[in-house]
């Protein structure tokens, strides 16, 4: 027997070293690591996994010192509220299997955070967890019915005998809570004491132990040091609250790692490749190479960022921009990763795959972010450690005082005074409320790849924005249209205009034939001829030659007229203009009530454009900004934030292009548009997906409605130890009232915090 069990043990063991090693293959790596160069050409890595058996912010520490004590660990990141691990390591020095290795042996799991296993993962810690409150709430309730007699009786209407059957029953039901239930609560406790720190799952469980002890010294011996007094009914309903206030900020967790997957579970097993001979084969997604061309049916996502080569759809993009309305595509858009194909068949081209798409870039974002700890969760982390020491030192004297006064109550102040002070709302008030606010801006298509970006966004009394791609599209529309020579009509002029413009791809053109829409007609052009930089030509049936493009070039007696502004487009034969098309930015939708919204909240605004003054003047005049300067260039943007901020002005920077990046990394917040240059989301606080200029009040009204709940949780949480502890400290609030307080107080921090969850509604906006 013994020998048999020697070989199971090897043989389970063996099969575990098998499973770590499986995380050495590069094939499984790919799912979770990325590989770069760091500095001096060295090659690293940064791996992700999620972490189970966390309870607070303590975990997250022990963790962190157990994958740092791992020799070729460069950097190890643990956030307690999202349950994730970012590791920076070195491939030459250690394995990804000694990372997870070495969170085994801290006393936590973690499997890598690949979609597949981590959802198993996160549907058996819900499963465990929901066994374990419904098992403390039926004892709890059982519990609670054979101590109500002892309550609401008189002296001498329940007989000794009877007594002693009711405690007995009550010590039965409380051990699977105790065994049971109440696990996570011994073993954050022993993980914290084995790693010499202080966790606040020390004093719930010194609270739980101390109450099952005494009471179950009564139970056996009514006259022994521990009296006649049982509180099994305190111990049960103490674990079941603390466990219902856990089970609701493992819900908030989970939401959020589903959000982060949603995409890349859209993604398809498989796709129908077209072969150079035309010929169609069904292949895996992973054998997809750029520059292969797919077809994707109605109904499916589209399986890589790509361009649209053939047919027109509808995309649904919510879950990767946050747009509600499908987008039209049509030949020559761009495909997103994890979009869905909505109307109709089409023929995509690949160009980026795997963690080089957008979709994958953005999962990114959120996993670092929600990896990192605020100001503000460190600073309540900072306070949690002296704060138990404190609360050990106050439940020891307090034992001490009363065993002098009254030895037989002494016992119960202590675990009274543990209880009621255990930091829980403390820990739970920061993490839980910004855990939820990233989530829902997330939805929304606003990302934050810092989120101390919050409390930025909540102080902010200044916002400056860039012009183009900022507060316009990255197109032109039709602004007027001016009939040159007498007797022309401007319908037909623009409808002939655009009918040649059709044959070009440039902005302007394609601005003339939205304008015209079904109206651009015209005959047929022949000879069609397209000049760099200055326009359009061809030839009219009767061998006339049409030019559409800058004055100078389709007439030159146009090329100082006040009539044509510089920049319009003029149409007609050469050297005979008939007519010129103004061009104006494209206003974003929004724009214009964002910026009132923003204004009336009292928000000093500003344009710093490197457009021409002229043009920038002209748009802050049409949307009421008071704060302009063009011709900037990237230095001035600078100076110019660098000055404001010296006038005491705390400046939120909206931008998209490279030359924006300076002027980002110098405000107090940066915001960038996703479609913008890499330089400038990289330096970015908070990237916005979608093409929403509301999306900026959308965020500073959520980070201000988040740090109110913040401040509404510690104050609860103070105000709620202030008016118990000294309750406790003199004897009225006995461990049962003292259990329900504490719990109640998680609980009331916790569903305050989620009230975040949910965007506030924006006036006016979409």
């Amino acid at each position: 027997m013994a020998v048999a069990s020697v070989l199971t043990e090897r043989a389970i063991a063996g099969a575990v070293d098998a499973d770590l090693r499986a995380l050495d293959d590069p094939l499984t790596q790919a799912s979770f690591t990325t590989f770069s160069q760091a500095q001096g050409g060295a090659r690293e890595a940064t791996s992700q996994f999620r972490v189970s058996g966390m309870y607070c912010a303590a975990c997250a520490g022990l963790i962190e010192t157990a994958l740092q004590g791992v020799d070729g660990v460069l950097e190890a990141r643990v956030h307690s509220a999202t349950a994730l691990a970012l590791v920076r390591w070195d491939p030459l020095r250690t394995r990804a299997s000694a990372l997870v290795e070495a969170v085994r042996r801290a006393g936590y799991g973690a499997v890598p955070d690949a979609a597949a296993s981590a959802r198993a993962q996160r549907e058996a810690e819900q499963r465990k967890a929901l066994w374990r409150l419904f098992v403390a709430g039926f004892c709890m309730m059982q519990v609670m019915m054979y101590a109500t007699p002892a309550y609401v009786s008189a002296p001498g209407d329940i007989t000794p005998d009877m007594l002693s059957l009711l405690q007995w029953a009550s010590w039965l039901l409380s051990l699977p809570v105790l065994l049971f239930s109440a696990g996570p609560f011994f073993s954050g406790a022993w993980n914290s004491l084995r790693h010499g720190r202080l966790g606040m799952d020390v004093p719930v469980s010194l609270g739980i132990a101390v109450t099952f002890i005494a009471s179950s010294g009564a139970t056996f011996d009514p006259g022994g040091i521990f009296g006649h007094e049982v509180y099994f009914d305190s111990l049960t309903m103490f674990v079941f609250f603390l466990l219902g206030g856990r089970w609701l900020e493992l819900r908030a967790r989970h939401r959020v790692a589903l959000s982060l997957e949603a995409g890349t579970a859209r993604l398809p097993d498989s796709v129908e490749r077209v072969r150079a001979d035309g010929g169609t084969e069904r292949v895996a997604i992973a054998r997809l190479a750029a520059g292969d061309r797919v077809r994707v049916a109605a109904g499916q996502a589209f399986p890589a960022d790509g361009v649209l080569l053939e047919g027109r759809s509808l995309a649904d993009e919510a879950l990767l921009t946050g747009e509600s309305e499908p987008v039209a595509k049509q030949p020559g858009d761009e495909l997103v990763a994890g979009s869905l194909n909505l109307r109709a068949p089409v023929l995509m081209q690949v160009l980026r795959l795997g963690e080089d798409t957008r979709q994958a870039g953005i999962v990114a974002l959120m996993r670092s972010a929600l990896t990192q700890r605020p100001r503000l969760v460190q600073q309540a982390e900072r306070f949690a450690g002296p704060f138990l020491w404190a609360v050990l030192a106050l439940a020891a004297g307090a034992a001490a005082v009363w065993s002098v006064i009254e030895p037989s109550r002494a016992l119960w102040v202590a675990v009274s005074v543990l209880i009621v002070t255990c930091p829980c709302a403390l820990s739970l008030a920061a993490p839980s409320a910004l855990l939820a606010a990233t989530g829902a801006l997330a939805r929304r298509g606003v990302l934050l790849q810092r989120i101390e970006a919050l409390e930025g966004l909540a102080g902010i009394d200044m916002v400056v924005f860039d012009k183009t791609g900022t507060l316009t599209r990255d197109r032109l529309e039709l602004g007027e249209t001016r009939v040159l020579g007498p007797g022309g009509d401007s319908d037909a002029l623009l409808g002939r205009a655009a009918s040649l413009a059709e044959l070009s791809t440039h902005p302007a053109s394609r601005a003339l034939v939205a304008a015209a829409g079904d109206a651009a007609r015209g005959p047929a052009w022949h000879e069609v001829e397209e000049v760099p930089g200055q326009g359009l030509e061809a030839a009219a049936a009767d061998g006339t030659r049409w030019r559409l493009g800058r004055r100078a070039w389709v007439d030159a007696k146009l090329a100082d007229s006040a009539e044509v502004p510089e920049g319009a487009l003029c149409f007609g034969p050469a050297g005979d203009a008939q007519a010129a098309f103004v061009l104006r930015e494209q206003l974003r939708d929004d724009a214009l009530a964002t910026i009132a919204e923003l204004r009336a909240e009292g928000i000093q605004l500003a344009l710093l454009s490197g457009d021409a003054p002229a043009r920038a003047a002209a748009l802050a005049q049409r949307l009421g900004i008071t704060e302009v300067q063009g011709g900037a260039t990237p230095a001035d943007k600078l100076a110019a934030v660098a000055a404001w901020q010296a006038q005491g002005r705390r400046a939120a920077m909206v931008g998209d292009g490279l030359n924006d990046a300076p002027v980002l990394a110098r405000a107090d917040v940066s915001i960038a548009f996703a479609h913008g240059s890499a330089v400038a989301r990289s330096g970015a606080d908070v990237v916005l997906l979608g093409e929403r200029l509301a999306d900026v009040l959308v965020a500073r009204r959520q980070a201000r409605r988040t740090l109110s709940v913040i401040r509404q949780n510690l104050a609860w949480a103070a105000l709620y130890n202030a008016a118990c502890v000294p309750l406790a400290l003199v004897g009225w609030l006995p461990p049962w009232a003292a259990g329900i307080g504490m719990a109640s107080s998680s609980l009331l921090v916790v569903l305050n915090a989620l009230r975040v969850a949910q965007l506030a509604p924006t006036p006016g906006q979409g």
